[in-house]
């Protein structure tokens, strides 16, 4: 399966393990729990798969960028938790670094 397929899997289930740790409080909801101990199973091992051809620096920065503003539109959706304009701003910085990273970089491994 190509790289940032499986990149994508990992950055998903990440986001469902995040969403669902605000539900797990104190561990006695079996569900939230178990989407939550699956999800980053799931995120590492897509991980640990795709830092054998893409740089790990590279595909931790997509990770992270990707992660960030979906987990954030996650919790707005699941949580109702809104964000103000600097971290909007900030977010998109974020997002803005990853895309520079992605066109102009030799190192991301195309």
């Amino acid at each position: 399966m190509n790289a940032y397929a499986l990149l994508a899997i990992a950055i998903c289930a990440e986001v469902i393990a995040t969403a669902s740790m605000k539900a797990v409080k104190g561990f006695s909801t079996p569900l939230p729990l178990l989407l939550m101990v699956c999800g980053y199973a799931i995120a590492f091992w897509m991980l640990t798969l795709v830092v054998r051809t893409i740089p790990v620096g590279i595909a931790y920065a997509i990770w992270s960028g990707l992660g960030i503003v979906l987990i954030s539109i996650a919790a707005l959706i699941v949580y109702g938790q809104k964000l103000d304009l600097p971290a909007i701003l900030g977010m998109t910085m974020i997002v803005g670094g990853v895309v520079v990273i992605q066109v102009f970089s030799k190192t991301t491994g195309h």
